[in-house]
């Protein structure tokens, strides 16, 4: 019995200590457990902190890069228009120019007009002055041209009757005419044999000539009386032959 008694004993005294060993076995093997199963989370978080960070990189980057470029588009635009409408601006002055490039008039004198005189079938006795601008930019003909027939005393009689009703303005190339009556009425007046005649430009105040005049050869066997007149510039050539 007591063989018996201290047979079990041992046998309990046995399975506690395999017991034991297994607990302990089970517990290093829990253990390394842990660890193995520790290293692959530390692993997986580890890659997609990485992979995050390289995202995180990636779509700074490309924001960064869409943020540039906007600016960059952006100022290329407004650089192009500011230009463009320089440009424009620029086309606009020309035709003030260009266009609308238009200038301001200036006196036809001797210097800016060519003065011709010919001779005239109808009326009778009479001689027609034309004058062309030759400058760059229109000019006034104003009220009528002072003649003066060789070394005459005094300027030939200008005919009030024919003021125009606006000042004659020519643009460059453009002609105004004046005629001359050389005899006038009443018949049976002196007449003057001349062969040069001055003509003199009169400026807005009528006040004297203005710039300098121009001296034309008279058509041959040209006399004139002192009752012949002349009369204001006009801009067609039938309006200064109607006196």
């Amino acid at each position: 019995m007591r063989n018996h008694i201290r047979t079990t004993a041992l046998a309990a005294t046995a399975l506690l200590a395999a017991l034991s060993l297994t607990a302990c076995g089970g517990n290093d093997s829990a253990d390394n457990g842990k660890a193995g199963a520790a290293a692959p989370a530390a692993n997986s978080t580890t890659t997609p902190d990485s992979g995050k960070d390289a995202k995180d990189a990636q779509d700074t980057k490309g924001s960064s890069s869409g943020t540039d470029n906007a600016p960059v588009e952006n100022a290329s635009a407004t650089s192009k228009g500011s230009t463009g409408g320089s440009q424009g601006g620029k086309t606009s002055a020309g035709a003030t120019g260009s266009g609308s490039t238009s200038k301001s008039p200036v006196t036809c004198t001797g210097s800016n007009t060519k003065v011709t005189v010919s001779k005239v079938s109808r009326p009778i006795n009479h001689l027609l002055l034309t004058a062309t601008n030759t400058g760059s930019v229109p000019c006034y003909a104003y009220h009528a041209p002072a003649l003066r027939f060789d070394d005459a005393q005094a300027a030939f009689p200008v005919l009030r009757d024919s003021i125009p009703q606006a000042v004659v303005t020519l643009a460059p190339g453009q002609s105004a005419y004046a005629s001359i009556g050389l005899s006038g009425e009443p018949d049976g007046q002196e007449l003057h044999k001349s062969k040069h005649l001055g003509v003199y430009f009169t400026g807005k105040s009528n006040q004297g000539s203005t710039g300098p005049s121009t001296e034309l050869t008279l058509p041959a066997g040209t006399t004139w009386g002192d009752n012949g007149f002349v009369t204001y510039w006009q801009s067609e050539m039938a309006d200064a032959l109607t006196y």
